[in-house]
């Protein structure tokens, strides 16, 4: 489970967050387009928090297949 404590440097303020489990897999780019892969760092991370249902229902997406998980959305 994620935890908002290890926040990866550089996700988005709000509730969606990836923290340093991050293995950088990439699998999670595959369901949301609010997610990128920063190669500087090594970690995935949230680029902007979702705007409407389409976008949340993405995150939560590549939430479930993660396989550290490392994407939470109990940030703030």
């Amino acid at each position: 489970m994620a935890d908002k404590n290890d926040k990866v440097e550089g996700n988005a303020e709000g509730k969606w967050y990836v923290d340093e489990t991050c293995i950088a897999c990439g699998i999670c780019l595959e369901f949301s387009k609010k997610l990128e892969l920063d190669y500087d760092i090594g970690f995935c991370k949230v680029t902007s928090q979702p705007k409407n249902a389409d976008e949340e229902r993405g995150l939560t997406q590549a939430k479930d297949v993660c396989p550290v998980e490392a994407i939470g959305d109990d940030g703030a």
